[in-house]
This record gives structure tokens, C-alpha cells and sequence, in this order.
């Protein structure tokens, strides 16, 4: 871990101008799925759950700090062949607008990712699984994004269930330069909040676990920058 504190603080998380209006509210939307849409899905997934009958679910980013569902066991893992890249975009809700788009956090092919497998209880599975879905399906969607991985963990491998992009996904942003990911970062909000405490929360959470992600540790820094470029006047930083 890093000897020198972060330079992203709550004090420049806060100063990012809050999210006003109606633009980019889920709310109202023509495009949300019915709740039996996620049978399927439920059902596709529960079908290929482990002999043992274990659901657990890996987390990479706010899943960490934000479950939202119940928990009865939890534990530090690794997946092989994914690493955390902020190419999931562009997002026009939760923490962004059409207007100011910000872009999320995805497990993308190649390398490795250290996180948190979450255990659901056994007697309501379904029920936690579906809150899940929902909160990371919320729009009708054209292909599947959850699929079971192997998570090994110090107690031994566990199947869990993640959310890794499709590089063939229309949302998936290849070759996004570093400057168009820190301002996106800097600057999106929405009416979950903003990219910014999203970014904060996620490095802070992992380092309570003493996960350091090098990369996500560069990004809270150069996002830091720009916050502190904006709030100092540079008119270049506005535009």
C-alpha cells in the first residue's frame, strides 16, 4: 500500500457541483424492464450454481461499499484473466446525464483483479440475486452481462457470479485516452451521485481490505488534479 495519503479527499469529492434537474433520472424511462424480465435470467443462472449449492456474488467496485442485499459471508478473492478498467460508458444515469456522461468501472479482459466474493443466504438466494440484477441490469438489455467466474480465495476456490463486459458490447469504450477518463471522472454526476465519490468510495473501501489497485490509485490522483485545476479558475479545465 502506499505510504502517502490520497490526494482525491471528501473535501474535493464535495466541491464537484451536484447533480440538479431532470435529465438522466431513471424514473419514467420507456426503456426499464417489467420484473418478470429477470426470470430468465435468474433462472439461467440459479440452473448453473455450484453442486454445493453456494451462491456468491464477486465485487470489483461499489458492489464493495454498496451491496444492497444480504450477506452471510464474505471474503478477500482474485479472478485470473480480468482486471478493473473505467471502459463502461457512456453513463447517462445513476452518475451521469446525456448532457455530462460519466463512465463506471468494468472488468475487462487481461490481467487480474483482486475484490470481494459476498456469500447469499442459502434460504434467499433468488430474492438477493434479483436485487442485484436490477441494480446492474436496470435497462432493457440486448445480451446477458452476469456469467459465473472462479474466485480463488485463502479458503480455497468459490464459483461467483460477476459482471464482466463484452468487448463486442455497445457500451463497452475501447481506447479512451487517460485525460478523456479523468474529466469524465472530474466532472459527471447524477442522481446516485458523483463519478467522483464513486471513484473515492471504491479506493478507500479497497484499501480498508488492503487491496491497492496501481491503477485506480493513478486515476484518484490525476481526478484529484482536475478537480483542483476546476476549482482554481483554469479556464481550460471549464471548457
Amino acid at each position: 500500500m502506499p505510504n502517502q495519503k490520497m490526494r482525491l479527499t471528501p473535501a474535493l469529492v464535495a466541491s464537484v457541483p451536484p447533480f440538479t434537474g431532470q435529465s438522466g433520472r431513471l424514473a419514467g424511462r420507456t426503456d426499464l424492464p417489467e420484473l418478470a424480465d429477470y426470470d430468465p435470467v435468474l433462472d439461467l443462472l440459479l440452473a448453473d450454481a455450484p453442486s454445493n449449492g453456494d451462491v456468491w456474488m464477486f465485487a470489483y467496485g461499489s458492489l464493495i461499499w454498496n451491496p444492497d442485499f444480504d450477506i452471510v459471508e464474505e471474503r478477500l478473492g482474485t479472478v485470473s484473466g480480468w482486471h478493473r478498467s473505467f471502459c463502461l460508458g457512456w453513463v447517462r444515469i445513476y452518475r451521469g446525464t446525456p448532457e455530462s456522461p460519466g463512465i463506471m468501472l468494468a472488468l475487462d479482459r487481461g490481467g487480474s483483479c483482486k475484490g470481494v466474493v459476498f456469500r447469499l443466504p442459502p434460504e434467499a438466494q433468488r430474492e438477493n440475486l434479483l436485487k442485484v440484477l436490477r441494480r446492474e441490469m436496470p435497462l432493457k438489455w440486448e445480451r446477458i452481462s452476469a456469467r459465473w467466474m472462479t474466485v480463488q480465495t485463502d479458503q480455497g476456490a468459490v464459483r461467483a457470479i460477476g459482471f464482466p463486459i463484452s468487448r463486442s458490447s455497445a457500451n463497452y469504450l475501447p481506447g479512451l485516452t487517460t485525460e478523456a477518463v479523468v474529466n469524465a471522472l472530474a466532472t459527471a454526476t447524477g442522481e446516485r451521485g458523483s463519478m467522483a465519490e464513486y471513484l473515492y468510495n471504491t479506493v478507500t473501501h479497497l484499501a480498508e481490505r488492503g487491496i491497492h489497485d496501481r491503477y485506480l490509485w493513478k486515476m484518484q490522483d490525476l481526478v484529484a488534479r482536475q478537480i483542483e485545476s476546476i476549482n482554481a479558475g483554469d479556464p481550460d479545465e471549464r471548457n
